[in-house]
């Protein structure tokens, strides 16, 4: 995949290639950013351009190397993720060209074989480069590991941290990196990128530009699911003050509760900002305008505020281990506490 492929990044890749035509690439670099924008997409396609046969600073996509990397089967591409969407840890394959740690953190044997790797030549590319996806998550031993080889990476190696949450990183990882940082698009050009690449129609359009606030991989991972029938039953189970009905919701998944949690938050949002005179094209749920409508009424700014708060709370709730159901429980009768 070429450069010209990676949506709303013009600045970091503008970076990338300038290194690259320079022959400036080595050593440590920090992809941050918000999740799903193209971080851990664009470490890939740099790593394709610095191995591509075709050796023109850009990635072709065609090439064998260029597709080994994109089918995570190079032998001098190493990603390193504690990827949390992984149920059971992925095995090196026997050039153990992909690492993946399914775990708590990004542990420090997976550190160790690249410190082994890295100090090896290049099988077939001319770059090796290993991609630490959530990097956030290295553990204290990896990341202590981890800076021994970046004192002194090797010619001709590259490691990319990847993260949406720098300030966990040890200060001395990060000062021995080089920083890109990336940042959502604008959510209506998002709009027309769905509209104009994907087909999609202008309502589901915007609500995915809008509820994905910008970020391109999350619109993407949502625009083939049902996600628009599972919002508006999870609004009208929540979002009125009646008797809560929380079946369709997997109390079990977190992550399933977690995207309830970011749609009723959405929702407060498009009431209080109604109610503030924001133009209904920034609404998330616009396709629920006249609910909005007939709702916006019943709150006073300050009941909005709250009813935010105790939304973003009843989030970081869920971060613990704690009963979600009973959690969804608590939530409804705050939401509609007097």
């Amino acid at each position: 995949m070429p450069f010209s492929d990676i949506r709303g990044q013009d600045r970091p890749v503008e970076i990338i290639k300038a290194y690259i035509k320079n022959g400036r690439l080595e050593g440590g670099y920090l992809f941050t950013g918000p999740a799903a924008i193209g971080k851990k997409m664009t470490a890939k396609i740099l790593s394709q351009a610095l191995n591509c046969i075709g050796n023109n600073n850009e990635a072709c996509g065609l090439c064998p190397s260029c597709l080994k990397i994109e089918r995570n089967n190079h032998p001098d591409v190493h990603i390193i993720s504690n990827d949390e969407s992984q149920v059971n840890p992925v095995r090196n394959t026997m050039q153990g060209n992909v690492n993946k740690m399914v775990s708590n953190g990004v542990k420090i044997d997976a550190i160790r074989r690249l410190q082994k790797e890295i100090s090896l030549k290049a099988y077939e590319g001319r770059f090796k480069v290993f991609i630490i996806d959530n990097a956030h998550t290295l553990t204290s031993e990896a990341s202590n590991c981890l800076l021994k080889v970046l004192e002194e990476p090797p010619r001709g190696s590259l490691i990319i941290l990847v993260t949406d949450k720098p300030n966990l990183l040890f200060k001395t990882i990060t000062s021995r990196c080089k920083v890109l940082k990336f940042r959502a698009i604008k959510r209506e050009e998002l709009e027309a990128v769905l509209k104009k690449d994907y087909g999609l129609d202008n309502g589901f359009a915007h609500f995915l530009a809008y509820f994905s606030e910008g970020r391109l991989g999350e619109a993407l991972k949502l625009k083939d699911t049902d996600i628009l029938n599972f919002k508006n039953s999870i609004i009208d189970k929540f979002a009125v003050p009646s008797t809560l009905n929380i079946e369709g919701i997997k109390v079990e998944d977190r992550r399933d509760v977690r995207l309830s949690l970011n749609i009723l938050s959405a929702w407060f949002r498009d009431l209080y900002f109604m109610k503030s005179g924001m133009p209904d094209l920034e609404l998330i749920n616009y396709d629920r305008r006249p609910d909005l409508l007939k709702t916006v009424n019943r709150f006073s700014h300050a009941q909005l505020y709250r009813i935010v708060n105790v939304i973003s709370n009843t989030m970081s709730y869920l971060e613990h281990n704690i009963n979600t159901r009973l959690l969804l429980y608590n939530l409804k009768a705050e939401l509609w506490a007097k």
